[in-house]
């Protein structure tokens, strides 16, 4: 019988596995998409992904999270929550056909009638699976949700390339999210004992509604929250604007879920683990804070200082726009991994209300914030929603301190080393490695990082620039954490090494 320890362990290893296999052909089939397809065709996209993400939370209705919290959930909760989606995933789906022209007369963009209704077929297809992924997800079986995750990633990102090459233009987004959603829900049936019966008794959907339509509010007006940028650059921007602000949200959200995915899938269901044991609790939480942290700080500040370089080597000049705007989201990006911590610990004492309460009031200054700011351009826009994405890190530190006891001097005790180690090892990588490139590539000398200069640079210097920051600031962080004897590398090489033992 394994222990929660081990279990915990396997999870963020398969976790880790999943997710990081799935960002990395995330960051292939990205690269290709982007030399395939232009701004404007990502913004048709990125103008309707609003609605996709509200009405997928609509359907699952929090209840796969209540399952998580659930002890030993029967086969009527599963059986309930099953069919509850598949009808809710019908009707979704045919109210947003009929507002599909609505939605594109918000934009001025008649093309969207045809694409939304083809786009939130997704709704129907994933109502299918939640039982059965809410099974997966209970019982930490993180090796066979990694399995179905990258056979259906790698199957519908290759279907969706040849459709972009073939000329679809944004078809071809669609059509990979289609299919993803689509194989992803088979390989969960095929990988879950848990099979459905007859639609009898929905009883368990009325003792879960209390726990769970919370957590649908809170997480619907996160989804408007995170694509407020969306919405309002396709209304007063353009599908251009759109385009190269998702291309930039896009890239930047891939490095952080490498860490956000690994502890998404234990997190949860560990703390409900623990019981009501509130010393192991404050204990278990403080070790995923800080192993979040050692990874997540030197991640996305590694990637803003190479966000330019990266940008151009990879999908070209053409989004370059969106280089400047990924530099500043990866700093926000850092602390997400760290609130999805927080946010699921609050979720695992039963704490929906609160989850619901903090991610309203985070929608209402992020959405009252851009909409008074869009007159002064996108990038004011994008660092203002940062700040604050930043400063609401510390209003879920202080839930969590209200219901576990997580003070905020332990907080800053568990993330401020690693994040002083990252912000310092990205400095001193910048400078040193500016001037080597500077050196070598005598051209418009001490102004390397202007932008003029960055796009007329060598194409080789831009490849310098990558790989000598990548190496040297890991190179760097490795050796700090090395002298610091910091513990959690330690444990991280020991595990690997009884891995491969």
């Amino acid at each position: 019988m394994e222990s929660l320890k081990e279990k915990t362990a396997k999870g963020l290893f398969w976790g880790g596995m999943s997710v990081g296999m799935q960002q990395l052909l995330g960051l292939l089939f990205g690269i290709i998409f982007g030399r395939l397809l232009s701004p404007s065709e990502y913004g048709m996209v990125a103008m309707i992904s609003v609605f996709s993400l509200v009405a997928n939370e609509l359907q699952n209705s929090g209840f796969k999270s209540a399952l998580v919290n659930i002890k030993q959930p029967e086969h009527r909760h599963y059986n309930a929550v099953f069919w509850f989606n598949i009808f809710m995933g019908l009707l979704l789906y045919l109210l947003l056909f009929a507002c599909a022209p609505l939605i594109a007369d918000f934009y001025h963009e008649p093309q969207l009638i045809p694409l939304c209704r083809y786009a939130f077929l997704g709704f129907v297809f994933s109502g299918w699976g939640t039982a059965q992924q809410a099974y997966l997800f209970k019982n930490l079986r993180a090796k066979q949700q990694a399995k179905a995750s990258l056979t259906a990633t790698v199957i519908s990102s290759t279907i969706g390339v040849v459709m972009a090459w073939q000329g679809c233009s944004y078809w071809a987004l669609a059509t990979q999210t289609n299919l993803f959603i689509l194989i992803n829900t088979l390989l969960s049936w095929h990988y879950s004992p848990w099979r459905p019966g007859r639609p009898a008794d929905f009883t368990p959907i009325r003792d879960m509604i209390g726990y769970s339509y919370k957590l649908v509010v809170s997480t619907v007006l996160n989804a408007l929250n995170t694509n407020i940028l969306n919405i309002l650059l396709g209304k007063f921007y353009g599908g251009r604007a759109a385009g190269s602000y998702n291309q930039a949200y896009q890239w930047h959200t891939k490095a952080y879920y490498v860490l956000q995915g690994m502890v998404q899938q234990v997190s949860q269901p560990v703390m409900v683990g623990v019981g009501d044991d509130a010393e192991r609790r404050l204990r278990v939480l403080r070790k995923l804070i800080r192993f979040t942290a050692f990874f997540s700080f030197p991640l996305l500040l590694g990637f803003a200082i190479v966000s330019e370089e990266f940008i151009l080597i990879t999908i070209k000049e053409q989004w370059i726009e969106s280089a400047y705007l990924l530099r500043i989201l990866c700093v926000s990006g850092a602390f997400m991994p760290l609130v999805t911590v927080i946010s699921n610990t609050l979720l695992s004492r039963g704490r929906s209300d609160l989850y619901l309460y903090c991610n309203a009031a985070m929608a209402g200054v992020q959405i009252v914030m851009m909409v008074m700011l869009y007159p002064f351009g996108i990038r004011t826009m994008v660092l203002a929603y940062c700040v604050i994405s930043i400063a609401y890190t510390f209003v879920w530190q202080l839930l969590s301190q209200h219901i576990v006891g997580y003070k905020l001097w332990l907080f800053l005790k568990d993330i401020m080393p690693f994040f002083l180690a990252a912000a310092a090892t990205m400095l001193l990588t910048h400078v040193l490695t500016g001037q080597i490139v500077e050196y070598i590539f005598p051209i418009n000398s001490g102004q390397l990082h202007h932008q003029t200069t960055v796009l007329s640079y060598p194409y080789a210097a831009l490849w310098v620039l990558l790989i000598s920051r990548m190496l040297l600031s890991a190179s760097l962080y490795f050796i700090i954490m090395k002298v610091c004897r910091v513990k959690i590398l330690d444990e991280c090489i020991s595990y690997f090494r009884r891995r491969k033992g």
